[in-house]
């Protein structure tokens, strides 16, 4: 007999149970939180002490536990306390591949009371620096590609893996003797501390700093959890079971995103997993390490399982540890799940979604309810709320298409120093998302469309406004409108039409954005128009009806 999601619920929220749920002060009234989810990042990185001597983090060769992570968290964030006099709501940031440094570096800065500000290790040097300055860094800790770009850019400078420049220090030397010993520095820390930056490109433009709290992400593990074991509750099995057994997650996806740092990361600390990381992702060596590291599951966006799928040497490797496939971060194609129904015929796709602003996930969509209704993002979690609203933010009825919003204990304080900003997006404990959707007769959430002007290339977020605004810079260009191409293995790749007043190639102008924004926003077509672009009254340009005519759709 199938399980309903009433009684999921109310069989995994229980009192007593790991996912009881309890009312707390929030953002306009109250919100519901997991009742036993950690206080503050303190209190995990403390709890994670007790897996011991199992492998928290692989990397290549490198093999350190769960003790060995804690006591080099631990003396970083003494030596960030003691030798560069950071105190609490000072802010450390973090420029980086996905190294152990920089798990190490975000635990030590939490746990010394400071702001972690994971900066985007793709972006350029000039939004390097705009992350740096925006945040007022006391302290930047980098590897050695991106120490190379920033030295003499301000902050403090900590450097790993590369070359040292005059005047920074290399890891090794500030982390010094690790002792078994070794304590956390004292720091009085609550739920509503701010705890982390992370920027998100803007609108207009400039990006901005979403403000998380120590709540945000002691909550963000049992979101997680939660969304996994109500699958298999939802599947008539015991969660018991399920939660008896150790995964190993391969991280596909960057740390400087939430999907990468929340829904895999602090996730892997709370349970006890392992987490394998790879120097950049690459689907061939993905499946080595599936076999060498017996991975139980992967976690990223739609393109990282579209290509390891995809990838000639698939059925060369044993990937039989191989359980669970997850995603998010962007629009799912229809083809994915069905080409998982062909390779992968057992194993259990997760469709998640979430935003930098819900610290990660928030509604996710699994098992047989993904392959009944595979064109919907799912559940909201238990304790998120989400409602359907008009312009005016009034809820709109089942089935009706508006914006969605969501409130809960996984919603950011804000944006870091923009109040306008945060009084449009943050409205009486309400996030405004941006997306537009629906939610069916059963609860489920429907994406129509994006209601922001922003294109989802391989889980990366690019705004139009910021690739048309440096398109301007151009002399050459006269106007530009930049638009999503549809694209089965990156969902979208960027596109621009442009008008000139003088010549310039598309070569020439992909050079030209090179060095003024990340790689991955550079269009990777052009549409050269002689005409003026189709705007409206109002004088937005009619982007509906350009892609109609470039893209025929």
């Amino acid at each position: 007999m199938t399980v309903t999601h009433d009684q999921v619920q109310a069989q995994l929220t229980g009192p007593g149970q790991l996912f009881e749920m309890e009312e707390v002060p929030g953002q306009g009234g109250t919100v519901r939180t997991w009742k036993h989810a950690p206080a503050h990042f303190r209190a995990l990185l403390e709890m994670s002490r007790f897996h011991g001597d199992k492998v928290f983090l692989t990397y290549e060769d490198e093999h350190i536990t769960y003790e060995e992570h804690f006591r080099r968290a631990a003396t970083l964030a003494r030596r960030l306390v003691e030798e560069y006099g950071v105190a609490k709501g000072d802010r450390v940031a973090i420029a980086m591949r996905n190294y152990p440094e920089w798990v190490v570096s975000f635990s030590a800065a939490l746990a010394a009371g400071a702001i972690a500000v994971p900066l985007n290790a793709w972006w350029t040097r000039p939004e390097l620096e705009f992350g740096l300055s925006n945040s007022g860094s006391k302290v930047l800790i980098a590897d050695g590609e991106r120490a190379a770009l920033l030295a003499g850019a301000g902050p403090a400078l900590i450097v790993t893996r590369g070359e040292v420049p005059e005047g920074a220090r290399s890891f090794q030397d500030v982390l010094g003797e690790v002792a078994a010993d070794v304590t956390l520095p004292e720091v009085e820390l609550s739920p509503d501390d701010p705890a982390t930056i992370f920027y998100t490109s803007g609108t207009t433009g400039v990006p901005k700093g979403a403000l998380g709290s120590h709540r945000n992400v002691g909550q963000s593990p049992l979101t997680v959890a939660y969304s996994l074991l109500r699958a298999v509750v939802r599947a008539g099995k015991d969660p018991g079971e399920s939660a008896g057994q150790r995964r190993v997650t391969l991280l596909t996806v960057p740390l400087f995103h939430v999907t990468g740092c929340f829904a895999v990361m602090t996730t892997t600390m709370f349970s006890g997993g392992g987490l394998v990381l790879m120097y950049k992702w690459d689907p061939g060596k993905a499946l080595e390490l599936i076999e060498r590291e017996k991975i139980t599951g992967i976690s990223g966006v739609p393109t990282n399982v579209w290509q390891l799928l995809s990838h000639p040497d698939l059925e060369k490797y044993d990937i039989s540890s191989l359980n669970s496939l997850g995603y998010g971060g962007a629009p799912a194609p229809p083809k994915l799940l069905e080409r998982i129904g062909e390779k992968l015929p057992s194993r259990a796709p997760t469709n998640g979604y979430g935003m930098t602003e819900t610290t990660a996930l928030a509604i996710n969509n699994a098992g047989a309810d993904y392959a009944a209704k595979p064109d919907s993002i799912g559940l909201p979690v238990a304790v998120v709320d989400v409602k359907i609203a008009d312009p005016l933010g009034e809820e709109l009825p089942v089935g009706e298409v508006g914006e969605l919003c969501m409130r809960g204990p996984n919603v950011i304080m804000g944006y870091w120093n923009r109040p306008e900003a945060t009084a449009e997006t943050f409205v009486g404990g309400w996030l405004h998302t941006g997306d537009l959707a629906r939610i069916d007769e059963d609860g489920f959430v429907y994406i129509v469309d994006r209601a922001k002007d922003m294109v989802i290339r391989g889980g990366e977020n690019v705004y139009c406004a910021e690739v048309e605004a440096a398109l301007f810079e151009h002399p050459a260009i006269d106007d530009a409108a930049v638009i999503g191409i549809p694209h089965d293995e990156l969902g979208e790749e960027v596109g621009a039409v442009v008008r000139l007043k003088a010549p310039a190639t598309p070569e020439e102008l992909q050079e030209f954005l090179r060095g003024r924004i990340a790689p991955f926003k550079v269009p990777v077509t052009f549409w050269i128009r002689e005409a003026e672009l189709p705007r409206n009254p109002g004088g937005k340009i009619l982007k509906t009806h350009l892609r109609k005519e470039v893209l025929g759709a």
